[in-house]
């Protein structure tokens, strides 16, 4: 029986969202013939983790499904012995990319990744401790649906269970290696504040995300479309869309990957505190050609208190701001797998790990000149803020150097550990999962 793993990395007080994924994972498992592990990666206090506890221990009892519930000790004795297996010369690196001290939204799901190779899941679905589910007339719509309906399933076979089809012919027999969806409610970014104070501010910051050599109706364009996810109108019925999907139409805290095409064969980047850091492998599918599934069983995003002020607010910026100095070496990357397209794969319809390193590191040539009119730019929109805004460029200013470089080496780490990628997996697949809270459920 296949199983699939439905995950959940927080950092945050969430235990009503972890009582909602125990639901869903009950959907899945009464309604397809799937076992379920039910993974909580909890970066909490606690505190917190306690309550998180609580929520998994009040779920029904159900023959297949499993939950694990790891707090980060539990994760880093994992990791300690799967980077020691995987035959690197550097596991000690590896381990710090993986569970860095930090804030790190691809390395939670990597990690998701790894456990999930361990537990021996076919997929992973992702979802966020920021985001609920949508209901219509007392039903609660879940992702899952679509997401066992189709993933891994050759593309011509998938057909049968969407509900339209965008994909050439020749792709047919490809794998379907994504099936998403977006979110609806406040945009994925929380910076509506600055669109509401100052529109013109907010086109200038927003459209620093892309390439600096775009036109001003491009940038433009880009700006209207970002963030926006798939706007504030309410689910009403199914619609689904067998497609090379559009990067912008999906979003991380709703997908799902198959992990023998594309999540046990590249990592995503590990970058810490880096908005957006956790999108690659969206753009992989992408510019790869995989075929994936589109659906419209969105999330309702919202954002919680501590964004917003002292500390928290100043920490949010940072991670925007390291995201726009990320977009010079991404945008590079993305640019040259849509020239590689099928050479992304190899003979199996898998991702080339090879390929995408090589990418990676190519792009940590590039020229800084770009980035550094990028934070010049972000200042002077931020001072025409004022408040919060411009204590921030002060800020910005006095980590110039520091943000330029992390940036730089932020690709090369991602390199590196897509490098090691293939022999952490095949390591983890031989690894077992410490005893988790919750045992069969």
């Amino acid at each position: 029986m296949r199983s699939i793993c439905l995950t959940l990395p927080t950092n945050r007080h969430c235990p009503d969202t972890v009582a909602a994924l125990g639901e869903e994972a009950a959907y899945a498992a009464d309604h397809f013939d799937i076992d379920v592990h039910l993974l909580i990666l909890d970066s909490c206090p606690p505190a917190d983790r306690a309550a998180h506890a609580a929520a998994l221990r009040s779920l029904p009892a159900h023959p297949r499904i499993t939950a694990h519930h790891l707090d980060e000790a539990a994760q880093r004795d994992f990791l300690t012995r799967v980077t020691a297996r995987s035959g690197s010369t550097k596991p000690e690196l590896l381990l710090d990319l993986m569970l860095p001290d930090g804030l790190s939204y691809g390395a939670c799901t990597n990690r998701a990744f790894l456990i999930a190779a361990a537990l021996g899941c076919a997929s992973v679905h992702r979802r966020d401790s920021d985001s609920r589910y949508q209901s219509v007339d007392g039903r609660t719509v879940f992702p899952v649906h679509h997401e066992v309906l189709s993933l891994g399933e050759r593309a011509a076979d998938a057909l049968a269970g969407v509900t339209g089809s965008t994909l050439p012919e020749h792709l047919l027999e490809r794998r379907v290696a994504m099936v998403g969806s977006s979110f609806v409610g406040e945009l994925s970014v929380d910076i509506a504040r600055i669109r509401d104070a100052d529109p013109a501010v907010y086109h200038d910051v927003v459209s620093l995300w892309a390439p600096e050599g775009w036109s001003a109706g491009r940038k433009r364009a880009l700006v209207e479309e970002s963030f926006t996810g798939a706007g504030t109108e309410p689910f009403t019925a199914d619609h689904s869309l067998l497609a090379v999907v559009d990067p912008m139409r999906v979003d991380m805290c709703n997908i799902a990957f198959h992990g023998a095409t594309v999540s046990e064969r590249v990592p995503l980047p590990p970058a810490r505190d880096t908005i957006g850091s956790d999108y690659f492998l969206i753009h992989l599918v992408h510019d790869a050609r995989l075929p994936g599934v589109l659906h419209n069983r969105n999330i309702v995003n919202y954002y919680t208190g501590e964004r917003r002020t002292g500390p928290g607010f100043l920490a949010y910026q940072t991670r925007f701001a390291k995201f726009l100095l990320s977009m010079l070496y991404f945008h590079h990357v993305y640019d040259r797998m849509a020239e590689a397209g099928d050479a992304l794969l190899d003979e199996r319809g898998r991702a080339r790990p090879a390929a995408v390193a090589a990418l990676a590191r190519e792009s940590t040539g590039l020229d800084t000149a770009e980035n550094a009119r990028r934070l010049d730019a972000l200042d002077a929109a931020y001072r025409r803020l004022g408040g919060p805004y411009a204590e921030f460029a002060d800020l910005l200013t006095g980590r110039r150097a520091r943000l330029l470089d992390e940036a730089r080496g932020d690709m090369a780490d991602f390199a590196l550990l897509t490098e090691a990628w293939e022999s952490m997996v095949a390591a983890a697949r031989t690894t077992p999962v410490a005893p988790a809270e919750g045992g069969p459920r």
